[in-house]
């Protein structure tokens, strides 16, 4: 018996497969190896893609790296691991829904499909505010702290400072828990309240306070947690 014909694409690389049977049809790790360019000593581009996804622990692991740690790789300099790192925060910033300018915010709905992409997936806790005009159309974005896996110190005087700079009449928080866990913890509830509490003081309403995790989000405002001045 004859043996089968081999296919003519069976030794083509990733960037021919691309022209030829397309962008989706390529595997996680040839498009890797597209990123990537060149190979290693003794080891191809498609082996050393391959390899990196299975020590990181696949596309999700290798996109929580950062280039100090993709750098020591076997195989991945500073230019591949600079690479690398900069296609999955694109990637997080084409995912990321912007909010319609003009329109205002409207549910924490709006705040989750902006900011998730961005933040659900940092291994560091980051502390953003939306500013928003009279009417909640938002009015920029403001990263007010960014600290390490388990806390990110802010201070409220800070904040506002910040917001009335950018002449905002309202704001959302946003933070981001690396855990995975939306839930808010005792300190997330009392810094809301302090935050809450100055931005009576100076005239800035607090539209929602939401935190983001690969879990899922949590909203202040759905869980009635706001409002503290109507409750004193």
């Amino acid at each position: 018996m004859n043996a089968a014909w081999p296919s003519p694409l069976a030794h083509v690389g990733p960037r021919e497969r691309l022209v030829t049977v397309g962008l989706e049809s390529l595997s996680d790790t040839e498009l890797i190896a597209l990123v990537l360019g060149t190979g290693g000593r003794g080891e191809s581009v498609l082996a050393l893609s391959s390899r990196i996804l299975q020590e990181l622990g696949g596309l999700h692991g290798l996109s929580r790296v950062g280039p100090g740690e993709l750098s020591s790789c076997a195989g991945i300099g500073p230019s591949k691991a600079a690479r690398l790192v900069a296609c999955f925060e694109l990637g997080r910033r084409a995912a990321s829904q912007p909010m319609a300018k003009g329109a205002p915010i409207r549910s924490s709905h709006d705040v989750v499909a902006a900011l998730t992409p961005l933040l659900a997936h940092s291994d560091v806790e980051r502390f953003l505010a939306i500013p928003a005009d009279a009417r909640n159309r938002p009015i920029g974005r403001i990263e007010l702290a960014k600290g390490g896996l388990h806390a990110c110190p802010v201070s409220p005087a800070d904040v506002f400072r910040s917001l009335l700079r950018a002449a905002a009449s309202a704001v959302v928080f946003i933070h981001n828990h690396p855990s995975g866990d939306p839930s808010p913890s005792p300190e997330d509830i009392a810094l809301t309240d302090r935050l809450e509490r100055a931005g009576e003081l100076v005239g800035v309403r607090v539209l929602d306070h939401v935190i983001l995790a690969r879990e899922g989000s949590f909203s202040f405002a759905d869980a009635g947690l706001l409002g503290a001045g109507e409750r004193r």
